[in-house]
C-alpha cells in the first residue's frame, strides 16, 4: 500500500515553471534511498502535495489567460464580420475606414447631376442655337461682343429648359428606366423625388426668368413652347403623356429640334440682337429641312434600345410595333437620304469653298454612317446604344457644316 501511494506522486505535471526544483531532488534522495517510504515520508507526501497544488494553480491560471485571449479574438471576429456584412474593410485597425470626404460627395453629387442632364442633349441643343446663330451673320463685323452675348443668352436658357424637359421626363419614367436605364440616378436611387422635382422647377423657373429678363419675343416664345410640348410628352395626366404615342412623340421631338431651334433662335439673333427684318434664308431653309429629317431618326431611334421597358410598361413605340431592326433600317434610310438632298445643295451652291465643304463633307458622313451600320449586332443593347451615341455624334458635325451653306 505505501508503494502504491508513492507510486502516485512519483511524476508532478509537468506545467512548472523555472524548470525543476532542484532542492526537492536532494530531499527526495535523503528521504528516498531505497525506493521505499522511510522516517522522512510524511515531509515527502507533505512536500510533493504541496508541489501538486502548485501546479494545479498554475495550470488555472493558464488556462484563465486561454480564455481572455479566446474572448478577445472572438470579440475581433465579430467586429471584422459586422464590418464585412457593413460594407466596410476588414482591417482592424483604427482608422482604416473613413468615410467620405465633402470632395468626394460633392464629386458625386456633380456626376449623378451631369447624368441626370443627359449630356448628349445638352451639347446638341448648344451647337444648334449656336450653329443657327451664325447663320445670321452676313458680314465679319457682326462677330461682335454683341453677337456673343445674344448667343450666351439664348444658350444658357435653352439649355435651363432642356435640363428641365429631361428632368421631367425622368421623374415620370423612373419605373421605366429601371429596366432601359437603371444608370439613371432617380433609377438608381442617387436621386429622391423630392430633390427631382426641385431640380425641373428651379430650373424651368430660370430658364423662363432669364428670357423674360433679355427681352426677346423669339426666344422667349422659343421656351415656352419647348416647356408646353416636353410637359405634353412626358407627364402622365389625362389625354396627355403623348410619349405614348409613336406618331405624336416623333412630332413633338421634330418641332422642337428642326423648326423651334432653328428658326426662333435665328430671329432672336436677326431681329433682337441685330434688329434687322425678319428674312428666311436658303441656308436656314436647308438647315430647318435637314433637321427635320435628323429630328425624326432621333425620335425612332431613342426608342430601339428600349424596348424592353416599353413592352412592359404599354409604350407602344415604333419599334414596340415593328420590330427592332425594320426600324434600324428605316432611321439608316431617312438620314442617306438627307444625306443625299445635302450633297444636292451643295453642288447648286454659288460659292465654291462652301460647295466643296458641303458635298465632300456629306459624301465622309453619308459613307461612314452605312459602313457602320452593317457592323451593329441587333441583338445587342450595349451595340444598338453605342450606335444611338454615334448618330447623335453626326448630328453634332451637321451643326458644323450648316453654317458654312452658302
Amino acid at each position: 500500500m505505501e508503494s502504491l501511494r508513492l507510486a502516485s506522486f512519483s511524476k508532478p505535471s509537468s506545467l512548472t515553471i523555472g524548470g525543476s526544483d532542484r532542492s526537492s531532488d536532494r530531499f527526495k534522495k535523503v528521504c528516498f534511498p531505497t525506493g521505499k517510504l522511510s522516517g522522512c515520508g510524511a515531509w515527502n507526501i507533505l512536500n510533493m502535495s504541496l508541489d501538486v497544488r502548485s501546479q494545479q494553480h498554475l495550470l488555472r491560471h493558464h488556462i484563465g489567460r486561454f480564455e481572455e485571449r479566446t474572448t478577445f479574438y472572438k470579440r475581433i471576429d465579430k467586429k471584422c464580420l459586422v464590418n464585412a456584412a457593413s460594407g466596410h474593410p476588414l482591417e482592424s485597425e483604427p482608422g482604416a475606414y473613413k468615410p467620405k470626404s465633402i470632395g468626394d460627395s460633392f464629386k458625386n453629387a456633380l456626376d449623378a447631376f451631369y447624368r441626370f442632364s443627359r449630356p448628349h442633349t445638352v451639347i446638341g441643343t448648344a451647337l444648334s442655337i449656336i450653329s443657327v446663330s451664325l447663320l445670321a451673320v452676313e458680314k465679319l463685323s457682326d462677330i461682335s461682343p454683341l453677337f456673343f452675348t445674344g448667343v450666351l443668352e439664348a444658350v444658357v436658357a435653352a439649355l435651363f429648359m432642356n435640363i428641365y424637359i429631361v428632368g421631367l421626363n425622368q421623374l415620370t419614367d423612373i419605373d421605366i428606366d429601371k429596366v432601359n436605364k437603371p444608370y439613371l440616378p432617380l433609377a438608381s436611387g442617387e436621386f429622391s423625388i423630392g430633390t427631382g422635382l426641385m431640380i425641373v422647377t428651379s430650373f424651368s423657373i430660370l430658364s423662363f426668368w432669364l428670357g423674360w429678363i433679355v427681352g426677346s419675343w423669339p426666344l422667349f416664345w422659343a421656351l415656352f413652347i419647348s416647356f408646353l410640348l416636353g410637359t405634353a410628352y412626358s407627364i402622365n395626366l389625362p389625354l396627355l403623356r403623348w410619349k405614348r404615342f409613336a406618331v405624336v412623340a416623333a412630332m413633338c421631338i421634330l418641332v422642337v429640334r428642326a423648326v423651334i431651334v432653328q428658326l426662333a433662335f435665328f430671329l432672336h439673333m436677326q431681329t433682337h440682337v441685330y434688329k434687322r427684318p425678319a428674312v428666311f434664308s436658303w441656308p436656314l431653309i436647308f438647315a430647318t429641312a435637314f433637321m427635320s429629317f435628323f429630328s425624326v431618326v432621333i425620335a425612332l431611334f431613342k426608342d430601339i434600345p428600349d424596348i424592353d421597358g416599353d413592352k412592359i410598361y404599354g409604350i407602344r413605340s415604333f419599334s414596340v410595333r415593328l420590330g427592332q431592326s425594320r426600324v434600324f433600317w428605316i432611321c439608316i434610310v431617312l438620314l442617306e437620304i438627307a444625306y443625299g438632298v445635302a450633297l444636292s445643295v451643295g453642288v447648286a451652291a454659288c460659292c465654291s469653298w462652301s460647295k466643296l465643304i458641303t458635298v465632300s463633307g456629306h459624301a465622309i458622313l453619308a459613307t461612314i454612317l452605312w459602313n457602320r451600320a452593317k457592323t451593329v449586332d441587333l441583338k445587342s443593347k450595349a451595340a444598338i446604344t453605342s450606335f444611338y451615341m454615334f448618330i447623335w455624334k453626326l448630328f453634332y458635325v451637321e451643326y458644323l457644316l450648316i453654317p458654312l451653306v452658302r
